[in-house]
């Protein structure tokens, strides 16, 4: 039986409030980074390139935690506006393994659209 590698991916979607959003999903199905929101498709793809370049410089990457002591990041383009924020974390570490995760998969993730 042949096993089927999974690719990293950005979903792009249409919310139910018509703005469209993306998700960054690691080659195992999980999303990584969840984007803010976008008026229009070509601002969403616009949106996708920025991940794609700033995730090579870990300056762009803002490491936070919350109240509760949970941690996340947020990825920021040059102009200091967020472009995605991650999911939370329970450590410092985990949070790092969820930067990396990034950083590796917007260099090779399609793009799929859905409605």
């Amino acid at each position: 039986m042949l096993m089927m590698i999974k690719k990293p991916k950005f979903k792009v979607f249409k919310g139910e409030n018509s703005f469209y959003y993306f998700t960054l999903k690691a080659g195992n199905g999980e999303p990584i980074l969840t984007s803010q929101r976008y008026v229009s498709l070509q601002a969403a793809e616009k949106g996708i390139q920025s991940v794609i370049e700033n995730a090579r410089d870990d300056r762009r990457f803002v490491r936070k935690i919350t109240d509760n002591l949970m941690y996340y990041f947020v990825i920021k383009a040059r102009n200091g506006q967020v472009i995605g924020l991650s999911e939370a974390y329970s450590s410092k570490s985990g949070r790092e393994r969820g930067i990396r995760a990034v950083k590796r998969a917007a260099r090779v993730a399609k793009i799929e659209f859905h409605s």
